[in-house]
């Protein structure tokens, strides 16, 4: 089982997710570049020239992470085994973007799960969905967010503990589990040298993969007699950013969803708020009774 942290977290994220997991699977949490103990390259976005030893951060670029990461992990198993994928807000998207890598490699995932997936109302493929009287500030905007002295200054503002806790106490509606370690675990790498840059390569993510995309090309069988690889979703009644209300849609629209569940009272990260609802589910859907995994 491969676990993928969204945006701005690291695989400290699963703190309550890998030991309940552990006894009936092998299980990984990995740092996305530019995030956590990972490598924060210069960023490069996709209209800059190429330089030496930047990176255009995006969900292909994270896939493609993943997808090795996933052949590392199974060339090194001892017995043939199951790849599962736990995404979290934009870990989903990385989720759902290295399935089409897998696929073409040969070994795609036994399964996906979704936990809050990011919805990226910022793309603009979904400017049409904004009040008319938002969409012409759309250009100052990425032009804003294009500069670097200024997305250092904002990064350095956001990027505080007390700042933090208050994007947390949103995050977690419920309050359950903001203790110091879940700051600290945030607040640190944002410390290294280079972590702006991952953050001015996410922000300028303005024409990037969407999940209903994913969704439905997951939802057609690669050729005839392929398997659909199942997407199973978590998701918090009380998440302020991601709407439980579009993952009923989805569930309701693309044949690869198999299974939805909403969590009442619980917010964006789900597996960190409330793991006692969230690693139950898991281990169900890994097979729990004694299946092969």
């Amino acid at each position: 089982m491969l676990l993928i942290h969204g945006f701005g977290a690291s695989s400290g994220h699963w703190r309550h997710t890998l030991p309940a997991l552990a006894g009936l699977a092998d299980v990984l949490a990995i740092d996305l570049l530019g995030f956590g103990a990972s490598d924060k390259p210069r960023s490069r976005l996709a209209d800059e020239p190429g330089e030496a030893g930047a990176v255009r951060y995006c969900f292909d670029l994270w896939a493609a992470q993943v997808a090795d990461a996933a052949a590392e992990l199974l060339q090194m198993a001892s017995r043939p085994c199951r790849l599962h994928l736990v995404g979290n807000s934009i870990g989903g998207m990385v989720a759902l973007t290295a399935v089409r890598l897998l696929q073409e490699r040969g070994t795609p995932p036994h399964q996906v799960v979704l936990i809050d997936c990011a919805q990226r109302a910022l793309d603009d493929k979904r400017l049409g969905e904004l009040p008319a009287w938002q969409q012409p500030a759309r250009p100052l905007l990425k032009s804003l967010v294009r500069q670097r002295p200024l997305l250092t200054l904002l990064f350095r503002l956001l990027a505080q503990p007390a700042v933090i806790r208050r994007v947390l106490a949103r995050a977690y509606p419920s309050g359950a589990h903001v203790d110091d370690e879940l700051v600290d675990l945030l607040f640190q790498p944002s410390t290294d040298a280079g972590a702006v840059e991952s953050f001015r390569g996410f922000v300028n993510l303005f024409n990037d993969h969407l999940a209903p995309e994913l969704l439905a090309e997951l939802s057609e069988p690669a050729a005839a007699g392929d398997p659909v690889v199942p997407v199973r979703l978590i998701w918090g009644e009380a998440d302020p950013w991601e709407d439980p209300a579009q993952a009923r849609a989805w569930a309701g629209r693309y044949a690869c969803i198999q299974e939805l569940v909403v969590l009442p009272g619980v917010g964006h990260c789900p597996h960190d708020e409330a793991p006692e609802l969230v690693n139950p589910l898991l281990l169900r859907w890994i097979g729990e009774a004694g299946g092969e995994i």
